[in-house]
């Protein structure tokens, strides 16, 4: 259903007020979801904003690109290009993260419950069927963190609701924990380490050297910010083609390896399909 035309203005009055007060905005459609990219963009054909660490308008300067598009500019809020979104907005919404924000979405009244007995009172806005709770701080985003609980902060927008009520509070550990799991329990049973070669004598100078190739490529399965099956098997690969025929790699080093994937949501098949991929590609 079309907007009247009085409540989309008032939706570019929020927004510039936002912007204002330093919240980047951005305009929503039905469905408080992002208006899609515009035909220059369509398909990221323009590289895609979102590849990017801070928020702004792609050079079309079309409200493109979800979350990236907010900005605080009042020339772009409220410019010709921009206009047509506005007309067929029907919401406001704004980036925590380019603001220093996180907000703690609270979907129902058992999550509210919880952050009443786990984190500390902040500021706090109603929502349709629970709480935004805002935090003075940044950290990812992540849906589903636990029941009810979403996270959006850096690279994801937030529906505008009104200011809320209470002071600000700094962003705590608690929060911040519900984005660590737990490494899952690892069988390393189930991996098959190739048999040693050479004698079982491994070429290299020193353990060290295994021990490092080890660490870096626990760092760079646990650093991953994206495409971990791809990171993975990747970082398996790398440790099968400099230590997977000399005798030295064992199954603790394997189960390390596992552990630190598994960690990044890898489940345990995903884990040993890796692997076996990584020994057919090297021909072990």
């Amino acid at each position: 259903m079309t907007q009247p035309t009085h409540i989309r203005g008032e939706h570019l009055h929020v927004a510039l007020s936002l912007g204002a007060s330093g919240l980047p905005a951005m305009p929503l459609r039905a469905g408080k979801v992002p208006f899609g990219n515009c035909r220059d963009c369509a398909d990221n054909a323009c590289g895609g904003r979102p590849n990017m660490k801070t928020p702004g308008p792609c050079t079309c300067l079309a409200p493109c690109h979800g979350w990236a598009a907010a900005t605080t500019d009042p020339d772009i809020l409220n410019s010709r290009v921009w206009g047509r979104a506005w007309r067929q907005s029907a919401g406001v919404a704004y980036h925590p993260g380019g603001a220093g924000l996180t907000v703690v979405d609270l979907d129902n009244e058992d999550a509210i419950a919880w952050a009443d007995a786990n984190l500390p009172a902040t500021r706090t806005v109603p929502t349709a069927r629970g709480e935004h709770w805002i935090y003075r701080g940044v950290m990812p985003s992540a849906n589903g963190v636990r029941p009810g609980v979403d996270i959006k902060s850096a690279m994801s927008y937030a529906r505008w609701l009104g200011p809320g009520t209470g002071p600000l509070t700094t962003l705590p550990d608690a929060v911040r924990a519900l984005l660590v799991k737990e490494p899952t329990p690892v069988r390393p049973t189930s991996v098959t380490v190739p048999a040693p070669a050479r004698g079982g004598r491994c070429p290299h100078r020193t353990p060290t050297y295994l021990e490092r190739g080890i660490a870096m490529a626990e760092q760079r399965i646990t650093e991953a910010a994206s495409a971990v099956h791809a990171t993975v098997f990747g970082a398996f690969l790398a440790v099968l083609s400099t230590h997977g025929q000399c005798g030295c790699l064992t199954e603790a080093h394997t189960a390390r390896l596992f552990a630190a994937a598994q960690a990044k949501g890898e489940s345990l098949r995903h884990c040993t399909d890796a692997w076996t991929n990584a020994l057919t590609r090297l021909g072990m």
